[in-house]
Formats: structure tokens, sequence, C-alpha cells
């Protein structure tokens, strides 16, 4: 049996939603444009909604479905999210107009990461079209606020036993585009993140006879210094963490020596660099700097205890998953995919350390993300969509079904 998967979906389908200005926390608009492009497909969704009251007070809103078999077999969980950051400065097009131009898509959250977007749900739309009897299921939850700070969207589907079921799961985030290595790129894994702030105590003195007082602020640059000279767990995989100061504060009383400092630092983290590894790494490093000020390290607030921070993970290269993933990547671009790991955190975290699945990082190439001009590679969205849907075959179908694709 012969189908068809038209490429002009995808891309019509993406340029729609770079039309759409979804900042996180602002997802309203495209989470409905998406809750409705599947029903007018006859395709199975839920708006999904949730709250969270503590610290940010924020209502949002997920785009949750399932494909069921009519047999028992694997349950395959896709996963993209449907909102951006803020415009920026200085695009030469307009960010909400899609702008095609020697094979590239221009437009916020082009990359970043409505084209994952565009290819789970045009291959979803072609599965839900092929194939009326499988074996398992498939749930595609299109989540908001992935960029905001807590990752709230896929957080909330996972408080809400929404995806307890599944066996692995692929994020379409864009693993070329952030590699920076040619398309196709498979991550097995990602970095995890925390974040914290040092808070410094010192002494107030006369800014006359600053050798009476403990200058908080001094400490705190000389603790910063030391720090950032920690050795760091070097992963097999993962490589090794960073070390970023992200802000500083400080002061006291005019004429005077500063008692009290703060910086804050965004820790990218490996296996083994848990967050008590973290408070004795800034303890050590105060320890060799000589500070005499008191210091306490607080992590960052958060709405609940498992949304804190980021773990890190590795998928085996042997998972049983992952060959089969592979092959589909190289049947459908016809290159063996290069193996990575992300560099930086994101939903996969969650899936892979919370829902203890495999989860694959798998997605388009492009650039600029999170900046000016910001693009993904046409013909990297179209193959990723394809990657999906056979991949979709290979595990649910049993008489796979060949699609021809129209060039």
């Amino acid at each position: 049996m012969e189908t068809r998967f038209d490429p002009k979906n995808v891309i019509e389908l993406l340029s729609e939603l770079v039309s759409i200005y979804s900042p996180y926390f602002r997802e309203e608009e495209i989470m409905k444009y998406i809750f409705n492009w599947f029903k007018s497909r006859s395709i199975p969704a839920e708006l999904h909604s949730y709250s969270v009251h503590k610290i940010l007070k924020y209502d949002g809103t997920n785009v949750v479905g399932r494909l069921k078999g009519n047999r028992p077999g694997p349950v395959i969980l896709l996963n993209g999210h449907a909102d951006t950051v803020e415009k920026t400065l200085d695009w030469s097009t307009d960010p909400l107009k899609a702008h095609s131009r020697n094979g590239r898509l221009y437009g916020l959250g082009a990359l970043d990461m409505k084209a994952g977007v565009a290819a789970i749900m045009a291959a979803i739309e072609a599965f839900h079209n092929n194939h009326k009897e499988f074996a398992g299921e498939v749930i595609y939850t299109i989540v908001s606020d992935e960029e905001g700070p807590y990752g709230l969207g896929t957080d909330a589907v996972i408080l809400d036993g929404l995806a307890d079921d599944a066996d692995c799961a692929i994020v379409t985030e864009p693993s070329s585009g952030f590699t920076g290595e040619g398309f196709p790129v498979l991550c097995l894994g990602a970095r995890g993140g925390y974040n914290y702030t040092v808070y410094l105590k010192g002494k107030a003195s006369h800014a006359a006879n600053p050798e009476k007082g403990i200058n908080a602020i001094s400490e705190a640059s000389k603790l910063i210094v030391e720090l950032e000279k920690s050795e760091l767990i070097e992963d097999d995989k993962l490589g090794k963490g960073d070390i970023a100061v992200i802000s500083i504060e400080g002061g006291g009383a005019a004429c005077s020596v500063a008692e009290l400092a703060s910086f804050t630092v965004f820790r990218h983290v490996v296996r083994g660099e848990t967050k008590e590894y973290l408070i004795k790494e800034v303890h050590e490093a105060a320890e060799r700097a000589g500070i005499r000020a008191e210091i306490k390290v607080v992590f960052r607030d958060s709405p609940h205890s498992l949304n804190d921070g980021f773990m890190p993970y590795v998928i085996d290269e042997n998972d049983h998953y992952a060959t089969i993933l592979q092959n589909s990547i190289e049947e459908v671009t016809g290159r063996k995919a290069a193996i990575d790991y992300f560099s930086s955190i994101g939903d996969f975290n969650y899936l892979g350390t919370r829902l203890k699945i495999p989860t694959f990082v798998f997605g388009p190439s492009g650039d600029n993300f999170h900046s000016s001009d910001e693009y993904v590679e046409i013909d990297s969205v179209v193959k990723t969509s394809e990657v999906i849907y056979n991949f979709l075959e290979k595990m649910l179908v049993a008489n796979n079904i060949t699609i021809l694709i129209q060039r």
C-alpha cells in the first residue's frame, strides 16, 4: 500500500506556528491553534490545564493526545514545546512572518522549537491517517513554558501521570542545531543544571578604615575567582559541567565597607555532581581563597521539590529503542546519525530522570536560537518528521507500509 506524506504540509504548518507569538507564560493562542488543528483532523487531543500558585501564580495549558492501538505494544511519547523566548532586537525580517531563503526558514522559534513541534504534528497526522490497526500507543504532548525557569508544562504532564506508561520518549529539540554538528544528530542524554546563590556576610566599617571590616564584595570577588578554578568531574559521555556566575549584588551604607554581598551561579552538572557536591565545592573554594566572611549556599526556590533543578542522564548506546531509532534515521536520511549529548537542560531531563525511560533528543539543524535571524534548515525539518513516522511504524506496525515522499 502506498500513501503520501507531503513535506509542504510540514513547512506550511511551521510557518503558521511561527506567526503566532508565544513567549513563555503567554502561550494561550498557540495552544488553542494546535488543539484545533488536531481536532479539525479528527485526531485525539485534549487541552491539559495546570496551575502553579507558589512563586509564579501561573495558569498554563498543554495539548495532550493519544493514538491507541488495537493490541498490546510499546508506548511511545513524543514531546515538544510551543513557547519561545521574547522577541530580540536587530532582526533583518519580521520575526513573526516565516521567511524562506536558500533552503532556510527564518522566524522566531523556527528552530527552537516550533520546527520540532511541526514535525511531531505532521508525523502524528500521517500515522493516524495511514494506520488504523497497530500495537501499543503514541502519546503526544505539546507543552508550554519550557523556556521558563521550571519547565512547568512537562512537569505538569509528569505530575498528573499523563505519561506514566511511556516506554521511551523522543523530544524534537534541535539536536543538530544545538550541538553545531551536521544533521542528523541523535543525543543520548544531557547534562543537568542547578541555580544557586552564595550569600556572604562580612563586617561593616568606615570606608576610611577598611582594614577594620570584612568587605563582603571583595570576599565575593575572591570566592568567584577561586570557584571558577574548581576541578570538575569529567563524565565519559557528558564531558564536564560549567560554572557560570550570572549575577552579583552587594553594598552597604554610604562611605561604609560592604557588610553583605551575594552572587548567583548557574551550574551545569554531569553525573555525580549532586546538590550536596555543589555545596561542598563552594566551601572548598572558600577555604582555598581564605574567605573570612560567613557564607551560605541557597538553591533557588521552586514550585515543588522535583523541579528545583535538572538532573543529568545518559542512555546506553545499545539500548533497544536507540538501535531502532538509529535505523530509522539512516533509512530516511541516508546517513548514520552522529551520537552526541545535549550540553544544556530541557524537558528531556525531566522525562529521562523522573520517568526513568530512554529519552532521545532528535531534531533539525539551524542556528541563531534565542537570537535575531533565527533559522531552521527546511529539509532537516521534513526529515525529522519522516524519521518520527518511520520509527512509529517500526515500533508499532507489524507490516511496514511504504511512504512515497513527494520531492
